[in-house]
């Protein structure tokens, strides 16, 4: 008996999988290929901040998860930014989250604005 929604099997390969491997196959052709896929860097970090990474990884108030709206200095830089470049103003406490990529962010958006019941369309 298949458990999983009809809907699994008709969703795409993972974007990114798929860049990934266009540009390993490229590259194996002797392609030159700069690769702004996932973010990777090319180039190591610098120093100064693996450094002070380290430095921080010995505190213990580090050592616990963030809070679940994201900690409130970011939110407020999040909101400072948005005031800067749209000229709209953002409360941090109530208009403004973090998220951990896209993915998870689409996910709330859509938690956010569709109730049980209502029609979607989804590409």
């Amino acid at each position: 008996m298949n458990t999983f929604s009809k809907r699994l099997d008709r969703l795409p390969p993972y974007m990114f999988g798929k860049l990934k491997q266009l540009t390993h196959d490229r590259r194996q052709q002797g392609v030159d290929v700069i690769d702004l896929g996932m973010g990777n860097p090319s180039e190591p970090t610098p120093s100064d901040i693996i450094d002070k990474l380290c430095e921080v990884a010995y505190d213990p108030k580090n050592h616990r998860y963030s809070a679940s709206k994201g900690i409130f200095n970011l939110r407020r830089e999040i909101c400072w930014y948005y005031e800067r470049k749209f000229g709209v103003q953002l409360d941090p406490n109530h208009e403004a989250t973090s998220v951990i990529g896209t993915k998870e962010g689409l996910s709330h958006l859509a938690l956010a604005l569709i109730d049980e019941g209502d029609l979607a369309l989804v590409p």
